[in-house]
């Protein structure tokens, strides 16, 4: 009797583990199934998330199943399957009526089918007189039962290790910890949006009642020298030297001014959700992401030590339903604040992310927005994966506060032309992304490549009132006559776009990534050396301005809103009819990087579950480079002087676990100003380019 309490036991073991499994397979099933189905594990007690550990010592069998009573063993081990789920009525039926000698036999191939059983655990059938093993697993014995000291944990199958994973890759390397493998994994891209669709339960995680809640995120802590840092900042910035003041701009003074900072405000943190829907077809999904990286504390208790006190800001926020049309075809609409289309495809996978690489070839932002797509299988062997995506963002610009001064109103500047120009286009931003998926190879552990396109196109807009006009009584004649032709004040415009061409190859061996990039006004997405539009007065003969305007301009490193006469002047004046409002033009720019991946613990076939499986390098070179046209056309006004900036960057990467990783990284930023001018004077040298050679260590803790 002991002994087969004992394989009681060990069945309920597997059938616990394996419910999961079942519960999984019989949401696939279809409405229609017949009432012999219907009877089975969907229904059952062990497809709930949270089946008792403890069932009724002696559960009665399903009365659908009828059972001979020729082996009072078989027929109650059938029984307990039957309730837990692990077989269906008509399978138990059939092991029931098999003969004697082969019933135990078919029960343990039935088992291996569903993958119950392993292979250790078939080796273990095979000596009927040795209780088998069960898969670690503290369930309590029924209180009338006593649990057997021969019982011991076996190795678990390959299904019961795999994990479902949250419906989004991670938004950055390190997020979520990958399933196990056999084997090394290749270095996979920074990727923020999903090559497959998400699935129905594909979200792993905390119930909170019918909601599905998967905590993420990072802490991060390095330590940083930069060999010259005149902005302060504890990330690179482009050479324009925001702090160094009117008397010292561009001039690092005695030395290069180098500088030591220790971080911690780059640490992240995020939710993934889930939420249930009635039908198999819908899935709904989202996230909710911050950082640190805000602002800093401006408060009594806290002044002297702001630096230290930084606030939290949200990045991401947004919900996402998924509709699976058919077995290869899903369609998606996405709602909230996410990465933009055009030029989040491709991201560098380097230890700074404060900035990352803005500036310096990597395109990137974030955005409130609306978009939809789809997701097509073209082919599943190969993981071949057409997408297809349209949005509309928040038509957005930004002016930076410390270009401004007391004449043209630094934060009122920064804060109206954000929160203005774009919207007073009066229109949203466009954006579109497409991209082809493939798998180039198919060894095991690698990611499936992608070639994607992406552009927008957006516009401007700021607004003069003609309470801002210079005629005041006849004094200005040129003003007078242009501001004639436009009694109730006038607009001044500007557009914006870009297009962007990514590669991401992962293989075995490396990983290249790849992304080239060309537009107008990229300011907003830290493109172009922070350049936005310029006004051009070119063709005309006589001008009047710059107006202020309804954004708190005229703005630092941007075009003014004026007013130009066509055709020579007449004394002194714009003949009526060839009055104009001078045209803004954005400033272009192009650039991009080239980054390869190097698994070194997969070359030298590192053990994967070692503490020498995490060994990676990787090296980045960027640019990002205004065109020099629009730098030395006279006719243009509101642009820097600042013609490329240019990065290499080394980073290694050792990951001690799925959960800790510690990096170091060696990079140099360079900015280079326009024509060979020496525009810095670096320890008392004039120079034409200015150097930041940067050296950054620290672990990131993922949870």
């Amino acid at each position: 009797m002991l002994k087969l309490k004992s394989w009681l036991f060990a069945v309920l073991v597997l059938a616990i583990t394996a419910a999961p499994v079942v519960a999984e397979s019989n949401n696939a099933k279809k409405s229609n199934d017949n009432a012999a189905n219907t009877a089975s594990a969907e229904g059952s007690p062990a497809a709930s998330p949270n089946p008792s550990p403890s069932p009724s010592p002696s559960p009665s069998i399903n009365p659908s199943v009828s059972l001979a009573a020729t082996d009072a063993n078989v027929t109650a081990l059938l029984g307990v399957l039957v309730m837990k789920g692990v077989l269906a009525p008509a399978e138990a039926n059939a092991i029931q009526n098999a003969a004697p000698s082969a019933q135990f036999q078919v029960l343990v191939e039935a088992l291996s089918r569903k993958g119950v059983l392993n292979a250790a655990d078939l080796s273990a059938t095979a000596k009927p007189a040795t209780p088998p093993a069960v898969a670690a697993a503290a369930v309590p014995a029924p209180e009338n039962e006593t649990m057997s000291s021969s019982l011991t944990t076996a190795e678990a199958s390959p299904q019961s290790q795999t994990q479902p994973q949250p419906p989004y890759p991670s938004r950055v390397a390190g997020e979520v910890a990958p399933p196990p493998t056999a084997v090394v994994t290749a270095v996979t891209p920074i990727r923020v949006f999903p090559v497959d669709a998400p699935k129905p339960g594909g979200l792993a995680g905390i119930k909170a009642g019918p909601i599905t809640l998967a905590p993420y995120g990072f802490i991060k802590s390095t330590i940083v020298h930069d060999s010259s840092d005149p902005d302060g900042d504890d990330f690179p910035f482009p050479g324009i030297w925001l702090n160094a003041g009117n008397n010292s701009t561009f001039n690092t003074g005695p030395t290069q001014d180098p500088e030591v900072h220790v971080k911690a405000r780059s640490t992240r943190f995020g939710v993934n959700f889930e939420w249930p829907d009635v039908s198999p077809k819908l899935t709904i999904t989202g996230k909710i992401e911050g950082d640190f990286e805000g602002n800093f504390t401006e408060v009594d208790n806290a002044d002297v030590t702001s630096i230290r006190n930084n606030q939290p800001r949200l990045r991401l926020a947004f919900v996402r339903l998924d509709y699976h049309a058919s077995e290869n075809t899903d369609l998606f609409f996405v709602g909230g604040q996410d990465w933009t289309l055009f030029g989040s495809g491709a991201l560098m996978n380097i230890v700074e992310t404060t900035f990352n690489g803005a500036f310096w070839g990597n395109v990137w932002e974030r955005s409130p927005q609306l978009r939809v797509g789809f997701i097509q299988t073209l082919e599943k062997e190969h993981h071949v994966n057409l997408e297809g995506q349209f949005g509309v963002m928040m038509p957005s610009t930004g002016q930076i506060l410390k270009l401004g001064n007391a004449a043209n109103n630094g934060l009122g500047a920064q804060l109206g032309q954000g929160e203005r120009e774009g919207a007073d286009a009066d229109r949203p931003e466009y954006e579109g992304r497409v991209a082809l998926s493939y798998q180039i190879d198919r060894a095991r552990g690698v990611a499936p490549a992608q070639i994607a396109f992406a552009g927008f196109h957006s516009r401007r807009t700021s607004i003069v009132p003609n309470s801002s006009y210079l005629c005041d009584g006849g004094e200005d004649i040129l003003a007078c006559s242009l501001e004639s032709a436009f009694p109730n004040g006038f607009q001044a415009s500007s557009t914006q776009w870009g297009g962007q061409v990514v590669a991401q190859l992962p293989t075995r061996w490396f990983t290249l990534t790849a992304t080239a990039y060309k537009g107008g006004d990229l300011r907003f997405f830290l493109g172009g050396q922070i350049n936005g539009y310029v006004t051009d007065t070119g063709d005309l003969t006589a001008t009047s301005g710059p107006y202020v305007t309804a954004d708190g301009g005229p703005l630092a490193a941007a075009g003014g809103a004026e007013l130009g006469c066509t055709v020579a002047l007449v004394s002194g004046a714009c003949p009526s009819g060839d009055a104009a409002v001078a045209p803004q033009r954005p400033v272009r720019a192009f650039g991009g990087f080239l980054q390869v991946g190097l698994p070194l613990s997969r070359w030298f076939n590192a053990d994967p579950k070692g503490h020498n499986a995490g060994w990676q390098l990787h090296l980045l070179v960027g640019k990002d480079q205004v065109v020099n046209r629009d730098l030395n056309n006279p006719g243009f006004s509101g642009s820097l002087p600042m013609l490329m900036g240019k990065s290499a960057i080394a980073t290694l990467y050792y990951k001690v676990n799925n959960w800790a990783t510690f990096g170091f990284e060696q990079s140099i930023y360079a900015t280079r100003a326009e024509d060979h001018s020496l525009l810095y004077t670096i320890a008392g040298v004039p120079s034409n380019e200015w150097q930041d050679h940067r050296t950054e260590f620290g672990p990131i803790f993922t949870f």
